[in-house]
């Protein structure tokens, strides 16, 4: 296990749970992979929480993300263009959000309405 990742986790860990957010300053202050912190927290017996696409980790219920009542036509395109079969992969739905200069959850809501399961998280929760 890498001291200086289990370190940060422990500076910034709360109940046990780790934020998705203060998962990836990590990964970014240190220069390893998301999946390299994630790898840690289940390591050490913790728990991430409040994933940045309202998938897991809010308590109850514990997603927030809710179908979009309605999808823009260029969000749909990239959701549709983003897909690995039927699934998005979380990294690909950050993207999405980056590109088209919206929330995350917003992505998250679309694939909700579209159908798109969001897959293959960047910390390894899913």
């Amino acid at each position: 296990m890498d001291e200086r990742i289990a370190a940060a986790i422990r500076e910034r860990v709360d109940g046990g749970k780790l934020r998705c957010m203060d998962a990836f300053c990590i990964a970014e202050e240190l220069s390893v992979m998301p999946l390299d912190v994630g790898e840690v927290v289940d390591a050490l017996g913790m728990r991430l929480a409040r994933c940045q696409l309202g998938l897991f980790g809010y308590g109850d219920p514990k997603s927030i993300v809710q179908p979009a009542e309605h999808v823009a036509p260029e969000l749909e395109q990239a959701i549709h263009g983003g897909l690995v079969g039927e699934r998005l992969p979380c990294a690909e739905a950050w993207a999405i959000a980056a590109r088209l200069g919206i929330p995350k959850l917003e992505v998250a809501n679309a694939a909700e309405k579209l159908g798109a399961r969001i897959r293959q998280c960047q910390l390894g929760a899913f």
